[in-house]
């Protein structure tokens, strides 16, 4: 069976690390603004979770939520979400519709955090073999606008934009 090489994997990662890195910064302070371009953009929090549960239940809501059962078909297939042995990364394991991601380890987790949980739903919700291409970048940035928030939308957007990945049209309203 050929595979297809995943030809923006590291781009996708290292703009969602930019991202990231924002996020975190802002966490660490009582300002929530981040300055973009000269203009002051109001980010808001992104989600935390304390435990397997915690993401379980807001994987469920995600494709419970109407946009995404209109926009993706895929939302009809139930993911199950799994702790992952391994420290340094989450993963989509699409042949079980599978999230294993790895749990807090003496109450520290990278991958228990909102941004990260939303990649692996992009990769249930997408249905490209190329596993980074245009189509899960784009429903990558639909997921990021609508359920963290325009603003960490746009932030996105100009990473994957600086970093030169391509994604593919916009989901239609």
């Amino acid at each position: 069976m050929a595979t297809t090489r995943d030809m923006q994997v590291s781009k996708v990662y290292d703009a969602e690390r930019l991202v990231w890195d924002v996020l975190e910064s802002l966490d660490k302070t009582d300002v929530r603004t981040f300055d973009f371009y000269g203009s002051s953009l109001l980010i808001p929090a992104e989600r935390k979770f304390g435990d397997l549960d915690g993401v379980q239940r807001y994987v469920d809501a995600v494709l419970a939520l109407n946009w995404v059962k209109a926009d993706y078909a895929r939302a009809e297939r139930p993911i199950t979400v799994r702790a992952r042995r391994g420290r340094t990364h989450a993963h989509y394991e699409p042949w079980g519709a599978v999230i294993a991601v790895p749990p807090h380890v003496n109450g520290i987790s990278w991958a228990m955090r909102e941004i990260v949980i939303i990649h692996e739903v992009a990769h249930h919700l997408t249905r490209s073999a190329q596993t980074h291409g245009p189509e899960f970048t784009q429903t990558m940035l639909h997921l990021v606008t609508e359920l963290v928030g325009p603003e960490v939308g746009l932030l996105l957007t100009d990473s994957y934009t600086r970093h030169g990945v391509r994604f593919a049209a916009p989901i239609a309203a």
